[in-house]
This record gives structure tokens, sequence and C-alpha cells, in this order.
């Protein structure tokens, strides 16, 4: 049977690679545990090239007596960016791509009656001739051993690969059926097989002596002989179905027996699932669903791509808990297992990519770049959450016979999935099976996006926009309110364009979070401000447009603090609630001045879009001034119009106005005394504004508007339990600087200083600035049980206390 050994701790590092450590282990070297990035960096305004390096990584082998005869796989999961393995000074496997994972076989070389010298050359520089370098890229590459590096020891008859091919009947359809009947829905399924034997299994295969069985949870499904090219199909009798609602997964076991005795096993979780993009949109089990996502990056502050399996993790689930999300573009390369893994989990579909950026190489460079693409569909094949393969360069130029053979490649190793293509021209060849286009044509005054007619140069196959909004309209956390609230709109426009097209099957947004990026891109600080989270994953205004879509949380987002002063000339302009509520009840003290139906007029096809505030007053007037319903409504219109819109005579505003004059025998004086008392607050007691969400009656969530009087600090810790498996573990600490009323303060700057105690460190910096009143920190454990603190100061707040406890699991 097989063993697996994760090769991630006590490793030696050297930011200079030399050709000594082939021969000799650095003493002197810093010891690292992996994930590892090869140089951490500020959170801005650094140079890019400081991760750019030739370094060496060590570790020594010490092998147990019982491996011999095995055969010993060594894997990299992920290393930046071109790597050389050499074992006992020889080298053995060079591979030339920093997103995908590489094998080495390494058991003719390793010798028993020594400690054998692993040495790892990592290029972490940018001018390689291989994807996704060879000119500029709006992202930073980062360097390092960044991914698990682990062995397995195996039986000499084992399974190279292994192909999962689960499928339920294509008749089948979840159309109209609410979430429960979906997750207590059962069909039959079919399971197809592919396994890669090696040499030695394959020979007793032939002599039919090899077997395959196979266990669904705990119900053995089948027992077959099992033939040297590896192809099996089964019954897998009645299954619940993977849905983005309710995504069942089942633990797959397969096993390959000589003779009755099991040789090699392997578990694979694996959905029941009928996945296709048609000419009309995207379908889902029958049912047609309008994919709604985001494109993210694998980076983080400080360390860029080195975080272990609990933040990759994390990643996930803030897209679909917390921005309400149902799929996710792994822009613009192949992403840790750990974050698909939990796609699978969640019901998130992924959209992901081989490596690139708009360069296309020269021919070593393409063939690279084919390698890349059989890697991921390889890798990748078994998550049922992956729908749709990346086989174009992002946003590259045409080259149908580079794009032939990346096509060829996907299908030929995955003929369940189609593929897809991102571009940034209209009309181009389309080669895949969906024409997947990053519309970035909505500028804030026009339409949200672009019919598919006008774009695709086949409307007889699928459409989906792969991008938009992102540098169209860069907004940083501390940008002034009106700025973000425009952010927030133009992510409500397109929503709403795209859903008012039911040709298109969806649209991934630019983008999940902010990233550092080149010279060349960016606001100079070498960041992107492109997301609707920050860099931490503090959600910016807009990310609730999205939040508001789904259901796991209940959300109420108002876009304005109510202070006059931030606006113009003291003009608030069109304000909005969004919410996923039936209904938002707005009070100012205490008194009812509106309950809003949160199913937006200005955004129809939006199930909650932004619904302006368009009343301060309510019907106050008719019971302290003793007007009609009629005078009162006529009042309101002038005094509203003139606290949003400002002192324009519309033609709105002079017919009220008229009415009151003439009929009313209201003057001038009388509206400027009345807009005091009941819209302005100079010198008089300050308003307080509270907004109610109410779902099936209930409030479900409020929001107070009201001049601060104090600075608080709120932590969302993602756990307080630091778990060490295999390596070290990592929480994040998502701090908001927030009032009394837990609003946050967008122009709060000050700094934390961050202390510990116990088995935990911090990842960067001590002394970490608030940045539009968020901030965020991470914990890392110390391979050491006990118990642990976090302490934030502030001068402007109490000091936060967070407790967290390290277990260390036995290896």
């Amino acid at each position: 049977m097989s063993q697996r050994i994760y090769f991630d701790r006590k490793w030696k590092f050297n930011e200079t690679f030399s050709e000594e450590m082939l021969s000799s282990f650095m003493e002197n070297g810093t010891e690292v545990n992996l994930p590892h990035t090869c140089k951490e960096v500020p959170f801005h305004y650094f140079d890019e090239s400081s991760y750019q390096m030739i370094c060496g990584y060590q570790r020594l082998i010490v092998p147990d007596e019982a491996w011999q005869g095995k055969r010993l796989l060594l894997t990299f999961d992920g290393v930046g960016h071109q790597s050389e393995v050499y074992l006992n000074g020889k080298k053995l496997y060079e591979h030339f791509c920093g997103y995908t994972a590489f094998t080495v076989d390494i058991t003719n070389e390793i010798r028993y009656d020594i400690d054998n010298l692993l040495t790892v050359k990592v290029n972490s520089k940018e001018e390689i001739d291989q994807p996704p370098f060879g000119f500029v890229i709006d992202y930073m590459t980062y360097g390092g051993i960044y991914r698990d590096v682990y062995l397995d020891i195996k039986d000499p008859v084992y399974m190279k690969n292994i192909f999962l091919m689960p499928k339920v009947d294509e008749g089948i359809t979840v159309s109209g059926k609410s979430s429960e009947e979906i997750a207590d829905l059962e069909v039959p399924g079919q399971l197809t097989t592919v396994i890669e034997l090696s040499d030695e299994a394959k020979a007793l295969a032939e002599d039919r002596r090899l077997s395959v069985r196979q266990i669904l949870n705990d119900k053995q499904i089948s027992e077959q002989p099992m033939a040297a090219k590896g192809l099996t199909k089964t019954l897998a009798g009645n299954v619940k179905l993977w849905d983005v609602e309710s995504p069942a997964l089942y633990q797959l076991t397969t096993e390959i027996l000589v003779d009755g005795e099991v040789k090699d096993s392997n578990i694979s979780m694996v959905g029941f699932r009928h996945s296709i993009f048609k000419k009309d949109g995207y379908y889902l089990n029958g049912r047609k669903v309008k994919i709604r996502g985001l494109n993210r990056h694998q980076s983080y502050p400080y360390v860029g791509y080195a975080m272990p399996e609990s933040m990759q993790r994390q990643d996930a689930r803030i897209l679909k808990k917390e921005l309400g999300l149902n799929a996710v573009r792994t822009s613009h390369y192949p992403q840790s297992h750990y974050f698909i893994d939990e796609c699978d989990r969640l019901g998130l579909l992924v959209f992901t990519e081989i490596p690139g950026w708009q360069h296309i190489g020269g021919e070593r460079w393409k063939d690279i770049a084919v390698k890349n693409t059989r890697e991921m569909v390889e890798q990748y094949r078994n998550h049922p959450s992956i729908i749709l393969w990346g086989v174009r360069i992002n946003e590259s130029q045409d080259d149908d016979e580079f794009y032939e053979r990346t096509n060829e490649v996907a299908h030929k190793c995955d003929p369940t999935r189609q593929t897809g293509g991102v571009r940034c021209y209209k009309k181009m060849n389309l080669l895949e099976d969906v024409y997947t286009y990053n519309d970035f044509v909505h500028s804030g005054k026009n339409e949200g996006c672009e019919a598919k007619d006008k774009v695709t140069s086949d409307v007889e196959k699928p459409y989906l926009i792969s991008e938009y909004n992102g540098h169209m309209y860069p907004t940083k956390s501390f940008d002034w309110e009106e700025h973000r609230m425009e952010h927030t709109l133009r992510h409500a426009r397109v929503l709403e364009s795209v859903n008012s097209y039911e040709d298109i099957a969806g649209s991934f947004a630019w983008c999940m979070f902010d990233y550092n990026t080149h010279k060349d891109f960016g606001s100079g600080d070498r960041i992107c401000y492109h997301g609707v989270m920050d860099m931490f994953r503090n959600p910016k205004m807009a990310a609730a447009v999205y939040a508001a879509q789904g259901k796991d949380e209940d959300v109420l987002e108002v876009t304005t603090s109510m202070d006059i002063g931030e606006h113009p000339a003291s003009v608030r302009g069109d304000t909005y609630i969004i919410s996923n509520a039936d209904s938002v009840r707005m009070y100012k003290n205490n008194l009812l001045i509106k309950e809003y139906d949160t199913h937006s007029d200005l955004f129809p096809h939006l199930e909650h879009g932004p619904v302006v505030i368009d009343d301060l007053i309510g019907d106050e007037m008719m019971k302290n001034e003793g007007f009609s319903a009629k005078q009162n409504e006529l009042v309101k219109i002038c005094l509203n119009e003139t606290a949003i819109h400002g002192y324009k005579m519309t033609p709105k505003v002079i017919w009220a106005a008229l009415r009151l004059i003439l009929f009313h025998h209201m003057s001038m004086n009388d509206a400027v005394g009345l807009f005091q008392k009941y819209i302005g607050d100079w010198g008089g007691e300050s308003k307080s504004y509270r907004f109610d969400a109410v779902k099936d009656g209930k409030v479900v969530k409020s929001v107070v508007k009201k001049p601060m009087t104090k600075v608080m600090l709120g932590v969302d810790v993602s756990s307080n339990e630091l778990i060490e498996t295999n390596t070290y573990d990592v929480a994040s600490v998502r701090v908001v600087a927030s009032d009394e009323n837990k609003n946050i303060l967008p122009y709060f700057q000050e700094a934390m200083l961050l202390e510990t105690e116990g088995p935990i460190e911090i990842i960067g910096p001590k002394v970490v600035p608030f940045r539009g009143g968020m901030a965020g920190i991470y914990v890392k454990s110390c391979f050491e049980e006990g118990d642990a603190t976090l302490r934030i100061h502030c001068e402007s707040a109490a000091t936060v206390e967070i407790k967290f406890h390290v277990s260390v699991m036995p290896k």
C-alpha cells in the first residue's frame, strides 16, 4: 500500500544559488518551512526585482529501510518559476512552469547508506523564456517553493494517474426545484475510470492477474479485471447531484489488486453532475444558471503566493459565503488544489486557465504552454467544480496553429469539459467551445455590457464575459464617498446588463481583491486597486452588490454616511440602500420615514439591486405642521429635491413650488425654515438615521447613521484554532475601525501595534496602518502546541485581545 510523507518542514534556503549546494549541505542557510516565498515584500512601494533571483533550497532525505523495493515519487505542487531538482549532486528533473505540479522518480537515485541531499535550484527572474513571461504582466509573479512537497512511497504495481468521469443522464433536470428538493433528489449515476498503470502493473494486467475495486463512500460499486489500457465503466447506483445549491460529494476509493491483494489505492472526492455551455447560456443539471463570479489572484500581502491550506480554503469561503457568488475564474493560471477542493465542497463553479498574460513567445515558449495545458488538465480534471478550461493566453492575439494544439490537448485529456479562451478583442477566430471575452465597454453612463452578436464571431456557440470593470474605475477603500459609490453602481450596472441578455452565460468581474502589480500598472505604489475587497479581503462598498444576490448572509449596506460636508456644495446626490432582505425601513430620530422594497426599479434584472433613497422627511410635517397629505407631498418634493440634488429649479420643483405659493400661500422663508427643521441640522440637534432590513416580517439587520463619538476596533478572525498537520497554519484577522454603531470610518489612518504571546508570530510588520478604516493581520503558528494571544493596540481605541490555540498533529 501507498504512504505519503510531506516534506514541508526544515528546508535550508539561500537567496543566491551556488554550485556548492549540489554537493554540500548549507549549514549556514536560513531554515524555512513551506509554503515559502523567496522574498518577503512590503505592502506597497517596492521594486518587483526584489523577488527575482536564482535561489537554492536544500533538504536531507533520510530513507527508511522499508522503502527498499518500493517506488519513490517526489512531487512539488508549485515552484515559482523554473526549477531544477538534484539528488546527491545529480540533476534529475527540470520544470518550466510556476503554476503546475511535477513529480520526480527518485527510486533509483536514493541511497540507503547516507542522508541524501535534495537540492532545488529555483529561478524566479522574469526574463526566462516560458509563460507567462516575455513582456509586461499585470500582476506580481513572486517566487519560491510556495506549495507542498511530498514523497509517495508505492509498490511497483501502482496507478500513475487516474481520471474519474462521474456522470448522470443528460435528460435529468432540477429546473423549478428548491434547494431542499435538489439536496434530496437521487438519480442513477455512472462512473467511467481511466487509469494510467505503471509498467509492472501493465504486465500483470496482460497476464490477467490485475483487478480494480471501487468503493463509493462505504459501498462497493465494482470489482472487475483490469485491462492494460486501464479503462473501466460501472454503475454507481442512485446518487445525489453536485450542484451550486447542494454540492453532494462522494468519497471514491479506487484500489488495484494483484491476486486479491491491494497494491495501490487512490481516494478522491467526486461529484455527479451534468454541466454544459449552450448557445443560450450555461446549464447545470438541466437548469439554466447565470454565472456570477469574480476573478481571483492567488497572492497575499508580504508573502506573495506562499500561504498554506487554511488561507486557500478561506478565499473560497469568502467568495461563496460572504460575496454570494456561484463562480470564480482563477486568473491567470492554475491555483492551489486546496482552493479548488474548497470550491468542490461549496458548490462554486471554476473557470481555470493556463499561465499567461497577452504575450505569445517563440516555438519553445509555445511548446511549454502546450505542456502547461496538459499538466493543468491532467492535474485538475477530477475536481467537479471545474466547468471550463481556459486554453488561450489571456488577452492574446490569434494564433490558430498554437491554439489548435492547446484545444486538442485539452479535449484529448478531458473529453467531458468544454474549452474557452479569454480575449479582449471582438470577432476573433474561435477554435474553442465558448467565446470568452473581457468586456470593458461600461464607462459609467453607457450600457453595462455589449450584446453577444456584437462580440462573438460565431453566435451559434456559447458566450461568456470573463472580465469587466477593474481598470475602468480603480477604487481605493479610502476614496471619497461618491467615488466609492460610483464604483459600486458600475458593478451593479454591468450585472444588471448581463442578466438582461438571455444568451450571455454570465460574467466574472475584475476582481476579487486589490493586488500587487508591476510598475507599468496600478497607482504608482505597485498596487492595482481593482478589487471589490482590499488586499486583506476586507470588503469595499461594491462588495455589497454581490453579497446582496446571495442568501447565506443577511446584507444591508447604506452607501452614504449622511454627512453633507463629504459632498461638493453639501449636495448629497443620489444615495442607495443595498440589501437582500424583503424590504428596508428607514427611520429618522426613531420615526419611520419610508419602507423601501429591495427589488429595485433601476435594476429590474437583479434580484436585489441598489435602491435610491428618495425621502428624508416622511410624514412628519403632517403631524407637526398640520399639513394635509397633498401639501405634505408638495413640500417634500421641494425639500427632498433640494437636499439630494441641490438648488436646481427643475420642472418638478417649479410645479410643486407654484402650487404651494398659489394654493397654500407659502413663501420662500417658510421653505427655508422647514428645510432647516426637517433636513438640515446646523447648530441644532444632530439627526439619527436607522435602517432596518426586514425578512419574513422580522428585522434581521440594522444600520445606524449618526455623528460618531467613539472609535472602536472590530475583528473578524478566520479561526482561533491553528492546526498544524504537514506544516505551519495561518489565521487571518481582518480589522475594522468603526464608530459605536459599527460603521467603518473610511478616513481613519492611524496605526495599530501588534503584540504576540505564545507559539505564534506575525507575518509582515508589527506596526500596521489602517487604510480606509480597515487593516489586516496574518498570524502564523510556530510548530509548538499551546495557547497564544494576539493584542492589537491603537491609540484611539481600546486594546483588542484575541486568543488562539495551536495544535500540532502527529506526523
